[in-house]
């Protein structure tokens, strides 16, 4: 039986820091943290009731962990190791399913499976599920990916990046693409709506009725959108939506464009519009370095909440759900906040460079 008086808790300095330590344990430690903050309650001369009600805790779980620690200290604290199955996958099997999962594949496919690789090394399907759980790995999936090749690629990186994370003075600054060859495309059946249990429906195959090709221009401050549809995406086309953005922009500001390096922007046309505009400064992306230019964060919002499942019988009807949308989007623009710097851009694709060669020696 357990003694009605509550036991003495006198800690060492040592004890004392350990437990200390132990309170400001984070999230994932929060059962061992509540134990400390109870003995360094119980040694500030508490009783169990207070200390129940001051970490709003049951009374008996004081008593529990107050109890222990008198005898057995600060080893009282920790679990105690649980009964249950023995461990069946020794850690010499766990490295091997690692080493084959990452190193090699079946002569069958190009990549293991739980069932393959389970058969293939004597182990159970769930055993290889749960070690790839535990160390990340995915065989299943597959992600591509595209350095660019840009010689001026750091240039373009800190031009570009500095420009978002310190925006000039009595200036727009514009980020500015065009989505071409958007498909004006209608199923070959209605869509079915979705019912309770049943998905929203639509059958696989479609009719084309042409294409449109839309410019846009998101302000880096406001998340607005100046856009422009026409029918191609030439050098013509692009010339007129700068003068869209010259008329849409203030006269006293300066306008300063993000884009990529389209040959459609740098025709003598264009060069000659940019002369007699001198409010105007483009700066360029690196060459597959889509990623760096916001608007691209916008074409991807229209795809996936307009365009995938939409269906639309003409150019016409596309047209005017694209501009309904973008009106839509203009009455609550929602900017996009760029938070890297340009320094730890290059020094991750730094790193995944060198893990990269490092993989295949």
């Amino acid at each position: 039986m357990p003694s009605p008086i509550a036991a003495v808790i006198e800690l060492t300095e040592d004890e004392r820091e350990q437990l200390e330590s132990w309170a400001r344990r984070p999230s994932s430690a929060q059962a061992l943290a509540l134990r400390a903050r109870i003995i360094l309650a119980a040694a500030e001369g508490l009783n169990n009731v207070e200390i129940a009600q001051r970490l709003s805790v049951a009374l008996s779980t004081v008593r529990k962990w107050r109890n222990r620690f008198a005898p057995y200290r600060l080893e009282g604290l920790v679990d105690e190791p649980r009964p249950g199955r023995p461990r069946t996958v020794s850690d010499r099997q766990v490295e091997e399913v690692i080493t084959r999962t990452l190193e090699g594949a079946p002569k069958n496919a190009t990549h293991w499976s739980t069932r393959s690789l389970a058969a293939e090394l004597g182990l159970t399907q769930s055993a290889v599920y749960r070690i790839w759980k535990a160390f990340g790995l995915q065989p299943h999936r597959q992600e591509t990916w595209k350095l660019s090749k840009d010689p001026q690629f750091v240039d373009k990186v800190k031009d570009v990046v500095g420009l978002y994370l310190d925006p000039p003075e009595r200036a727009v600054v514009l980020c500015v693409d065009e989505k071409s060859q958007i498909q004006a495309l209608d199923r070959t059946a209605p869509i079915l709506p979705m019912l309770p249990g049943v998905p929203e429906r639509a059958t696989h195959d479609y009719k084309r009725s042409g294409t449109s090709s839309l410019y846009a221009a998101l302000d880096l401050t406001t998340g607005k959108v100046i856009g422009s549809l026409h029918a191609r995406h030439r050098a013509i086309e692009f010339k007129k939506f700068l003068q869209t953005i010259d008329q849409a922009v203030p006269d006293q500001l300066e306008v300063h464009l993000v884009l990529d390096n389209a040959s459609t922007h740098k025709t003598p046309a264009i060069q000659r519009w940019l002369l007699a505009h001198p409010r105007f400064h483009l700066h360029f992306t690196p060459t597959s370095s889509s990623w760096l230019n916001l608007v691209e964060r916008w074409f991807s919002e229209l795809t996936t909440k307009k365009l995938r499942r939409g269906a639309h019988r003409s150019v016409r009807e596309l047209n005017q759900d694209i501009r309904g949308w973008i009106e839509t989007w203009n009455e609550n623009p929602r900017p996009y906040v760029w938070t890297k710097t340009a320094e730890q851009i290059l020094q991750a694709i730094g790193s995944y460079c060198t893990r990269i060669n490092e993989s295949r020696h």
